[in-house]
């Protein structure tokens, strides 16, 4: 799976069987109801295993356990060598899933990632064969290499959870969650992700360099042993399945919910705004909540945890005008980062009834 890819079909071929691993935590009852103790064990669980791999990033980390149970997506942005791909495969060794890799290169076709239809000569009939997407964890890596039409691939699936092939629709499993890597979009070779494709990644995080003591860390580690070999799951798909509905039963109070409708509408009519959040952008930022009110230990959303997710959530969605910043750039102190700020400045929080 390191090695490079050339062409769309060994790209596949690299991912072209599941990962399925045996995990311990397949000896306990998948069977057994989620509760407040075993959200935080296994939560507590990923979010160590996945540490043990990317140092000093905790915030990513943690991000990348959100979109997994907010049943979101996640879009890793940032330059070569930053530990975006590790993430994402220390984050599917963490599960003990079917997991595929998909290495994004231009001449990727569209039935590379969802399936195609082949004759069989035998029963004189279609048949479908299952493209990569298929998995419980796919790894999206470098998506902006590929084509407009490839990338548009993955619109059906990301956000319905199935895709259609020759008129028949196929579901994909679940739990189903992408986690796409892609570099900084002035670099050569790449390819811009449509507006659309954006909208349906639920959050957009950067890695950002290490700093010294942990890249100091690394080279000493990572002579001897590769961290991802150290790595076993410690939960299965049905767990997360639990988890996952868990955190959807966290109280989200209507003035929660008026609050995070209230900061949509601002990015709408806001004057450094040419493009504003989208209804599916306010529905995702409710579930990422809820996933944090409950990794907090919480049973119900506070404003914080909607502020704090403010930017990853929405940011790669906005675009500025081009008086407030001209095109989208990535960096925390960007244009869409700032007038997000102000915006939450702006709008009224709501304060808890004494």
């Amino acid at each position: 799976m390191d090695q490079t890819t050339t062409s769309g079909e060994a790209a596949v071929a690299d991912s072209a069987e599941p990962t399925t691993r045996a995990s311990a935590a397949q000896s306990r009852s998948a069977a057994a109801p989620t509760t407040a103790e075993t959200f935080e064990q296994f939560t507590r669980a990923i979010l160590d295993s996945v540490g043990r791999v990317i140092d000093g990033k905790p915030a990513a980390v943690r991000a990348a356990l959100v979109a997994l149970l907010a049943e979101g997506h996640l879009l890793i942005e940032d330059v070569p060598g930053v530990g975006k791909t590790m993430l994402a495969r220390a984050l599917a060794a963490s599960v003990d899933a079917t997991v595929r890799r998909i290495q994004f290169t231009p001449d990727l076709l569209p039935g590379d990632v969802t399936g195609v239809s082949v004759f069989n000569p035998v029963d004189r009939e279609f048949e479908f064969k299952q493209g990569a997407v298929f998995a419980n964890l796919v790894i999206a890596d470098e998506i902006n290499r590929s084509s407009p039409k490839t990338q548009s691939a993955l619109l059906e699936a990301m956000e319905e959870g199935q895709v259609t092939v020759d008129g028949d629709t196929h579901p994909l499993p679940s739990p189903f969650l992408v986690v796409a890597t892609q570099n900084p979009l002035e670099m050569e070779g790449t390819y811009a992700l449509p507006e659309a494709q954006r909208d349906r990644f639920m959050m957009r995080i950067s890695m950002g360099y290490p700093d010294a003591a942990s890249e100091a860390l690394m080279l000493r580690q990572r002579e001897v042993v590769n961290p991802l070999a150290s790595i076993t799951p410690v939960i299965n798909a049905s767990q997360v399945s639990g988890l996952i509905a868990w955190a959807r039963a966290v109280h989200v109070a209507p003035a929660i919910e008026e609050y995070v409708v209230a900061l949509a509408q601002a990015t709408r009519t806001h004057p450094d705004l040419r493009l504003g959040a989208s209804p599916r952008a306010t529905l995702q930022l409710v579930r990422a909540a809820k996933v944090w009110a409950a990794l907090d230990g919480r049973a119900f959303v506070i404003p914080d945890d909607v502020t704090a997710l403010l930017v990853p959530v929405w940011a790669h969605r906005l675009i500025p005008t081009r008086a407030s910043g001209g095109a989208r750039s990535r960096g925390t102190g960007d244009a869409v980062t700032a007038t997000l700020e102000r915006i939450a400045s702006a709008v009224r929080v709501p304060l808890a009834r004494q």
